[in-house]
């Protein structure tokens, strides 16, 4: 629940999650934690944000930033109630920082990691330095979430996050004969994700402080900028508690129930 004992996300915006595979959060945090963690962004990048002749890269990246700001952020009552309306109480850790931030600036080139993908949730243990060999499972292993957090305003030229809405079902039937051990990256991506091809797609837009909390299966993309303003994004995963066993929540559970309704 959040301060004022109302939970963050109502039943139709539940109902969507469970059915589009994402859900937007407006005010998710306040804009002055944006405004703060941007400004240790602009600092991290070595870059000038009043001399745009020194933006020369489409995409920086910085890494993680365990400062009290981003924790902040992570964790708001809003988010924290949202969290366990979607995962399950007690199914999901505390974020202590972000993970790695991708800023993008406006640019004629390609960025380079504009493709259709999931994110993978296990076994870099194994080959760190290979991400195709990364794993997913039906369980969503590791991984009770993915999120986008927007720290700068992000509008339709600004690289916003490209989703394939209803993805996460085609995903769900993909992985389910594969059991446990799952598929990696490289055999999800053999055909460029063209089981979700037929989806229709949409721009995860918005002001600061908005976050998309997102199915685990959610197949989503990059692009290239062509606004003005560079964007400033984390897109970390909500991780579950050891205790539930490294799944991604229970079976009650939002994210359980669309992969159950994806195999019917």
């Amino acid at each position: 629940m959040t301060t004022t004992g109302q939970p963050a996300l109502s039943a139709a915006q539940i109902d969507a999650f469970v059915t589009d595979g994402f859900v937007r959060l407006d005010a998710a945090f306040p804009r002055e934690l944006a405004d703060q963690c941007r400004a240790i962004l602009w600092r991290a990048t070595g870059l000038d944000p009043d001399a745009p002749q020194t933006w020369t890269r489409p995409v920086v990246r910085v890494g993680d930033i365990a400062l009290p700001p981003f924790v902040a952020a992570a964790n708001t009552d809003r988010l924290r109630s949202a969290y366990d309306q979607l995962v399950g109480i007690g199914r999901w850790q505390p974020r202590g920082s972000l993970g790695t931030f991708p800023i993008r600036f406006p640019s004629p080139d390609d960025p380079g990691d504009a493709g259709w993908h999931v994110d993978m949730s296990f076994g870099w243990e194994d080959n760190p330095s290979d991400f195709l060999s990364w794993r997913v499972n039906i369980h969503s292993r590791g991984r009770a979430l993915l999120m986008l957090f927007l720290f700068s305003d992000v509008g339709e030229d600004d690289a916003p996050t490209r989703i394939r809405v209803g993805s996460h079902a085609d995903i769900a039937r993909q992985l389910a004969p594969h059991g446990d051990n799952g598929m990696s990256l490289r055999e999800l991506a053999v055909d460029g994700f063209a089981g979700s091809r037929h989806r229709p797609e949409m721009l995860a837009t918005g002001a600061a402080g908005t976050v998309y909390l997102c199915h685990p299966f959610l197949v989503h993309a990059a692009q290239p900028h062509r606004g003005k303003q560079p964007r400033f994004m984390a897109q970390p995963a909500l991780l579950p508690d050891p205790a539930s066993g490294g799944d991604a929540s229970d079976d009650n559970s939002p994210v359980q129930v669309a992969i159950r309704l994806a195999l019917k």
